[in-house]
């Protein structure tokens, strides 16, 4: 197939530019006659595929709340070309066994890129590390889901990944700090009873692992953060030379403590905190401190986020609204460039975690996707197509609805009601 897309808005090389884009085997093409479709695509807007380097797809092990066809198939229609997948699963993917286990499942079902972590410590219990050297194919290290709470276990990790030249992920939280807590403790929390996590369970683990990133040389790399003083720490450290970046996720740059209602899909870890907590992270983008955008998609069953704040598991979808919601409430609004939000969601995240180049330019697979800016609608869980259905973002009325995306010149994704979109390339 010969396509055309005519007269689009592409982000090329950091900024937008209209032209159009041609398609040619499955791969970018340079200008050519007579195609075989064509794309009236001037109300479109053309992305390089986003990636997302924290999403839990559940399999192996909990397929009852995700697989990774479910997975990627929602990645798809957020407009996803990559993704990360974290290591609580069953079994954890700590050596080369298990995390050929789960790379199996994904070369058989994914509807994109997937990268698997590889945990950290034996069975994520922070004790004994992993066997890292077996798992050349992991794409970093962590034991997201819960922090490793011993500052030598740590700087061991990172002296051995520093050797393997690869990367430690770190879900920061200091459990002696928790208490019991499953919210922010704020002003939410204290008017309405409920046990609070404090600020410092997040920032203390970062300030001490920046300090050992400096000492080992380890890429290092903050899951996650959700508070001011993390992102005062993470631009201090960048300051002085630290190999460090960082990722926050829609839900914390769009929402705080006073967004929370009574029902477990408010409930996340680390919790939605305060306004100034917000602003910070926003700030944190403006200036280069956050260097990209993940979900931590996070599906649980029903029954699982329906006890409540208090009884619910943590953890909430994230791939199908991420680019609707940041589009409508930082790009809409002027507080950011929509090519900064690109960068964050697919120049930063590919670079840093060595996913691929996601340009669009000619001799290059097909790997990008297609977006109506001007489609307004509402966030309706029930037509996801993640398991998972708790989000914080039902019944949000967004802007910017993904027609297409096409991954290794393979269409992921098409929108059963755009008949402008190609059905196959």
């Amino acid at each position: 197939m010969k396509i055309v897309f005519k007269n689009a808005v592409i982000y090329k090389n950091g900024r937008m530019t209209s032209e159009d884009l041609f398609l040619s085997d499955k791969m970018v093409s340079d200008p050519f006659l007579r195609p075989d479709f064509v794309v009236d695509a001037a109300k479109y807007c053309i992305f390089p595929g986003f990636a997302d380097v924290h999403v839990h797809f559940r399999e192996p092990g909990f397929s009852y709340k995700e697989t990774i066809s479910s997975g990627t198939a929602a990645a798809a229609r957020g407009g996803y070309t990559r993704a990360c997948t974290m290591p609580n699963l069953h079994p954890v993917p700590d050596s080369r066994t298990h995390l050929d286990t789960q790379l199996a499942i994904i070369e058989k079902d994914a509807k994109i890129r997937v990268y698997p972590y590889g945990a950290i410590t034996t069975e994520q219990k922070g004790d004994a590390l992993a066997p890292m050297e077996e798992m050349e194919k992991a794409v970093a290290f962590s034991d997201d889901g819960r922090g490793v709470q011993s500052a030598e276990r740590m700087e061991a990790a990172m002296k051995k990944a520093a050797a393997l030249d690869k990367m430690i992920a770190a879900h920061c939280e200091d459990e002696s700090l928790l208490h019991g807590g499953y919210i922010h403790d704020g002003v939410y929390a204290a008017a309405h009873g409920h046990k609070g996590i404090c600020s410092q369970s997040e920032w203390g683990p970062i300030q001490r692992d920046l300090a050992l990133a400096e000492k080992t040389g380890c890429a290092y790399h903050v899951c996650h953060i959700s508070c001011a003083e993390s992102v005062a720490l993470i631009r201090q450290a960048k300051k002085r030379g630290i190999n460090v970046t960082c990722e926050t996720a829609p839900h914390y740059l769009t929402l705080c403590e006073e967004d929370i209602q009574e029902d477990g899909r408010f409930k996340m870890n680390p919790p939605l905190r305060s306004r100034a907590d917000r602003e910070a992270l926003v700030q944190g983008l403006l200036d280069g401190t956050i260097d990209m955008i993940a979900t931590d998609h996070a599906p649980h069953t029903a029954e699982e986020k329906g006890r409540g704040l208090a009884g619910s598991l943590m953890g909430v979808v994230g791939l199908e609204t991420a680019f609707p919601v940041l589009y409508t409430h930082l790009v809409k609004t002027g507080i950011l460039p929509l090519e900064r939000l690109i960068q964050l969601l697919s120049d930063n995240p590919c670079r840093r975690f060595g996913l691929g180049a996601c340009d669009i330019r000619p001799g290059m697979w097909a790997d990008f996707t297609v977006f109506d800016l001007e489609a307004a609608y509402t966030v309706d869980p029930d037509t996801f197509l993640t398991m998972g259905r708790a989000t914080p973002f039902a019944g949000a009325q967004v802007w910017g609805r993904c027609l297409l995306t096409v991954c290794d010149g393979r269409i992921a994704w098409r929108d059963p009601a755009a008949d402008t979109m190609p059905q196959t390339l």
